[in-house]
């Protein structure tokens, strides 16, 4: 199977799973470490372009999983962590790293924060090294073994 095939199916894996936890997903902790989750993903490279935000932001608005949550709301505390990691990368990574971390009290929602990092970052078909790498860091920063995710 090539590379494209099976981050495809990983991240359509993780979206199922997902979809079936999310009427346990509605805490702010979950809202919260998904949105830093989304802007590190976003941001993995140390930069983010606006067709990049742009395209984060449509997956956002359109995950089914979070859909508990108002869309505007989510957008603005995307945007606040983005703005942060653009301000200055390695500061604004231990930030949002700390409020990723804040998920881990509950072992779903930090397994569901890790799933969503994966759907982002696989969504446009490569999921690459830099990409994996924060999400890797997100794996520890809520006591998850990364090797749980395939990374």
């Amino acid at each position: 199977m090539a590379l494209w095939d099976r981050i495809k199916e990983s991240a359509s894996s993780m979206q199922s799973q997902l979809e079936a936890k999310k009427n346990d997903l509605k805490s702010g902790a979950f809202r919260d470490a998904s949105m830093a989750m989304c802007a590190l993903v976003a941001a993995a490279d140390g930069s983010i372009d606006p067709s990049e935000r742009q395209r984060v932001a449509s997956l956002i608005a359109t995950n089914e999983v979070l859909q508990n949550f108002p869309a505007d709301d989510l957008q603005r505390r995307f945007n606040d962590y983005v703005n942060k990691l653009t301000a200055d990368f390695a500061f604004g990574k231990v930030s949002v790293l700390q409020e990723i971390g804040k998920a881990k009290k509950k072992p779903a929602e930090a397994r569901a924060v890790i799933q969503i990092g994966i759907v982002i970052g696989g969504a446009d078909g490569d999921f690459d090294k830099s990409e994996q790498a924060v999400v890797r860091e997100a794996c520890f920063a809520l006591d998850l073994p990364p090797h749980e995710f395939d990374l």
